[in-house]
């Protein structure tokens, strides 16, 4: 699992809510209150050791687990790691990962190689038969342009997929959530843009911080967030299971008010080889206005998704493997997160360098 993005890996926490308007002042002991942490647990997160509590929202395929935990340290430090996509490489269940350009090449990919496994399902992927997550389109195109014949069908595969992903950056960045299809998986068709609305819709409870952030996550390509850093990477990762191949995009804002200043990373998967239908992980770091002589910041975090395999009765009994094993990493990172930043020493809190 991820170690320092793993927080910003699965809707999201305190900029989530639907209505529009001016963020309100971020409390953490409000939030704390509004997903019902236990006064231990809140004591513990003060103590800088970490929570991470499941969420028994949505229906059984959708998993939310928030976590919290008090660093003593500067938000700037946290946010530079959370840029830097070249260390996912090091991190621990990391098959591979790279940034993708503004525009795109499959240049960009040349790391990227399909698991083998997976080479093997997409000989005989058809709809409603596929052991890989793929729109109907991106199936009968394995099955019509690669020559499986030949000795290098490998090859074909990758270059095949290679250019599926640059494809699908190009539509998002010109047509947003609608431009990111549907899954024809088993007899369910999964249509990603109603999937994501609702999973937003989900966290309307959590306490509305940066409602102009929710907007561009919902509207993008036609919302505008001044000041933001957008970026997109690939990722290959193993999660105990099958090698999943994600595509991302990362959004790291920052805005300073009043209140103080109130840093947020989101991580939006547009795409997985499997598991995951939908995910949104975002991460806020801010100090606690009630306390502005305290040193270091509190870091929060929810991790949203909705996943394959979780429905039914089979389903429900893997859903409890994947709730805690995702509660348990979530508050391992959110400790690795805070000995590197703690670590680090002190930083000049500014933002990190803003792109378009």
């Amino acid at each position: 699992m991820r170690q320092m993005l793993m927080p910003l890996c699965a809707a999201g926490l305190a900029v989530m809510a639907a209505r529009p308007g001016r963020a309100a002042p971020f409390q953490p002991s409000a939030l704390f209150d509004q997903i019902g942490l236990t006064s231990k647990q809140r004591a513990a997160i003060d103590e800088g050791r970490p929570v991470a509590k499941v969420l028994s929202w949505g229906e059984s395929s959708e998993v939310y687990v928030f976590g919290a935990v008090f660093i003593d340290g500067s938000p700037a430090t946290y946010l530079k790691a959370a840029r830097n996509v070249a260390r996912l490489a090091g991190s621990a269940g990391y098959l591979g990962g790279g940034e993708l350009t503004s525009n795109p090449t499959p240049a960009d990919l040349r790391d990227l190689s399909v698991d083998p496994d997976d080479v093997k399902a997409l000989k005989k992927c058809r709809e409603g038969d596929c052991d890989v997550q793929l729109p109907t389109s991106s199936m009968q195109a394995f099955q019509e342009k690669v020559n499986w014949s030949r000795p290098d069908a490998n090859d074909q595969v990758n270059e095949l997929a290679r250019g599926m992903i640059v494809n699908l950056v190009q539509a998002y960045r010109r047509g947003g959530n609608a431009a990111l299809g549907e899954y024809r998986d088993k007899d369910h068709p999964t249509r990603i843009a109603t999937q994501f609305e609702t999973m937003v819709g989900r966290s309307a409870a959590l306490p509305d911080v940066l409602p102009e952030l929710r907007q561009y996550l919902l509207r993008y390509p036609d919302a505008d967030l001044p000041g933001a850093d957008s970026f997109f990477y690939w990722e290959k990762v193993d999660f105990g299971l099958k090698p999943t191949i994600r595509v991302n995009h990362g959004v790291i804002y920052h805005r300073t008010e009043g209140n103080g200043d109130v840093s947020v990373v989101a991580i939006k998967q547009l795409y997985a080889s499997h598991y995951f239908h939908t995910a949104l992980d975002v991460s806020v770091c801010a100090r606690d206005p009630a306390r502005p002589e305290r040193r270091g910041f509190y870091l929060v975090t929810l991790k949203s998704s909705q996943q394959d395999g979780l429905t039914g009765v089979k389903g429900s009994i893997v859903r409890k493997t994947v709730v805690d094993k995702t509660r348990s990493a979530l508050e391992s990172a959110l400790a690795s997160i805070k000995h590197k930043v703690e670590q680090a020493g002190p930083t000049d809190d500014v933002p990190a360098e803003n792109s378009k």
